[in-house]
């Protein structure tokens, strides 16, 4: 027998399973939130607001929201927020939904929500905006403080 290829062996399943385990912990339960469609990923957000101290939470029509899917309250601070479940990072568009949708609803903050992360130009964009970016580890952590 040989016992290099075994401790080889050992050894490449070892780091798989810290690669795989390094994946959970960063991007979550990936069967969970990134197969659901954009309206249940709104209603998911929702929920996931209020058990965090948002109040007057509510889900926006779906067709004609001005870019704003979901309308909430915490601390005396209005919030427009703009939902995105997608396969790929966030773009620039979502910020400037969100940024439109925040003046429509005289809201105070616009916020963008993702089971993703954003693009450097939705970076930039935000930061010149004035909007929240949500990233995929802001929701893993609502998520775990849920559990």
């Amino acid at each position: 027998m040989n016992y290099g290829i075994m401790a080889a062996v050992i050894i490449a399943a070892a780091a798989g399973l810290c690669l795989l385990w390094r994946y959970v912990r960063t991007h979550g339960k990936p069967d969970r939130i990134d197969g659901m469609e954009g309206h249940e990923f709104e209603y998911f957000c929702a929920e996931l607001l209020q058990e965090h101290g948002f109040s007057e939470v509510r889900v926006t029509k779906g067709s004609g929201d001005y870019g704003v899917d979901i309308l909430a309250e915490k601390d005396g601070i209005s919030y427009a927020i703009q939902c995105k479940a997608y396969a790929s990072p966030v773009g620039v568009k979502a910020v400037q939904e969100a940024y439109a949708g925040r003046d429509y609803y005289d809201c105070m903050v616009g916020a963008v929500l993702t089971n993703q992360y954003f693009t450097k130009p939705a970076v930039e964009a935000a930061k010149k905006l004035k909007i929240l970016l949500w990233d995929r580890g802001y929701l893993d952590e609502m998520m775990s403080e849920r559990e």
